[in-house]
C-alpha cells in the first residue's frame, strides 16, 4: 500500500498489559502508597525539557530560544497533586519536538522533502499558524528548522514520544474510571502574560488563569464552577474559553456523558516565572500553594458532582 493512500494509524488506544509506559519520554506519577487515589488526573504534556543531540543539530535556533515554547515549570507547580490523591502524567521531551496537543498528524507540508499520507491534516489552523504536530515555529514565530524533514522523521517522533504519552494518559483515566466509576483530567498549561500581536487578544494583557471547558463540552459544569470559585476566592482573575477553550487533549478527552470529564487550564507566566530569564519568580510558592488547595477541591468531587447534566 502507497504511503499516499494509507489509513491513519490508531493513536491514543491505552495498554492493557500492564503499565507499558516509556519512562524516558513520560513520567506518570501515582499517589503514594497509604494515600487514597481519587480519580483526578493531571496532565502536563508542555512542560518537558529534555532536548535530543539530533533536534538540537536539526535547528538553526539556540537552546533558549527552543525553550520559549515549554509551558516551563507547570509540572513542579502541580506535583505534589500526586500526594493529594491525583495521578499525574508529564511529557519528558519537548513541546518543540512533538506536541501531544495535537492530533497525531497535524503536519505542514511545506516543512517535509516528501510527500505527507493522505491522512495527515495539513489544514488546521494550528498547522497554518506554524503549531502543528511537529511545530515549525516557536513560540515567538522564529523558524525551528535548518532544512527540511523526512516524513519517516515525523512518524518516528511520533512513534516514540506522541503515542506513548497517549498511551500513559489514557491508561491513567481508564484506571480512574475502573477505580471510582468517574474520571476527571485537568489539563495543565502556561501563557504568555501579553498576547503576540497577531493573536485575537493581540497587545492586551491576559487573565491571571483561562479555563477551558470547549465551551461547556468537555466537563459537567461542576468542574468548571468548582475551579473558578475556588481561584476567584483566592484573588485571582479568571477568563473562560477567550482565549483558550481546551485543545486536542480536552477535546478528545473530554466525554462527560460516559463520566469523562476534561478542563484545561491555562496559566498566566507572569504569575510564577521572569518570562525572559526562564525562571521562577518570588510567586512561584504562592501560586503552587494554591494550586495544591485547587486540586484538593477538585479530588473531592463526587460521582454525584460529576454527573453530566
Amino acid at each position: 500500500m502507497s504511503i499516499a493512500t494509507a489509513a491513519a494509524p490508531d493513536s491514543v488506544a491505552p495498554s492493557r498489559d500492564g503499565d507499558g509506559t516509556d519512562e524516558s519520554v513520560v513520567a506518570v506519577q501515582r499517589p503514594p502508597s497509604g494515600v487514597a487515589a481519587r480519580p483526578l488526573v493531571l496532565s502536563s504534556p508542555h512542560s518537558g525539557a529534555v532536548y535530543r543531540a539530533e533536534f538540537l543539530r536539526q535547528s538553526r535556533l539556540d537552546p533558549v530560544s527552543l525553550r520559549r515554547s515549554e509551558d516551563c515549570f507547570v509540572d513542579r507547580l502541580f506535583g505534589t497533586a500526586p500526594r493529594l490523591g491525583a495521578t499525574m502524567v508529564r511529557a519528558l521531551f519537548p513541546r518543540a519536538y512533538v506536541d501531544p496537543n495535537r492530533e497525531p498528524y497535524e503536519l505542514d507540508p511545506a516543512m517535509f522533502r516528501d510527500t505527507l499520507p493522505a491522512f495527515a491534516n495539513t489544514r488546521s489552523l494550528r498547522v497554518l499558524g506554524g503549531l502543528g504536530t511537529i511545530a515549525r515555529v516557536v513560540a515567538d514565530g522564529a523558524e525551528i528548522y535548518r532544512e527540511k524533514l523526512s516524513f519517516a522523521d515525523a512518524e518516528a517522533r511520533i512513534a516514540e514520544c506522541y503515542r506513548p504519552y497517549h498511551a500513559a494518559l489514557a491508561e491513567a483515566i481508564a484506571r480512574a474510571e475502573q477505580q471510582h466509576g468517574v474520571a476527571l483530567l485537568l489539563d495543565c498549561h502556561s501563557m504568555p502574560s501579553m498576547a503576540a500581536p497577531g493573536e485575537r487578544d493581540g497587545g492586551r494583557g491576559r487573565p491571571d488563569i483561562v479555563l477551558g471547558d470547549r465551551f461547556g463540552m468537555s466537563c459537567a459544569p461542576a468542574v468548571i464552577e468548582t475551579v473558578e470559585r475556588v481561584l476567584r476566592d483566592m484573588g485571582y482573575r479568571v477568563g473562560r474559553n477567550d482565549p483558550y477553550a481546551g485543545g486536542y487533549i480536552t477535546h478528545h478527552y473530554g466525554r462527560p456523558r460516559r463520566g469523562r470529564h476534561a478542563l484545561q487550564i491555562e496559566i498566566n507566566r507572569a504569575l510564577y516565572m521572569d518570562e525572559v530569564r526562564l525562571e521562577p519568580n518570588e510567586g512561584f510558592e504562592r501560586l503552587r500553594a494554591d494550586l495544591d488547595r485547587l486540586v484538593t477541591e477538585l479530588a473531592a468531587l463526587s460521582a454525584r458532582d460529576l454527573r453530566s447534566e
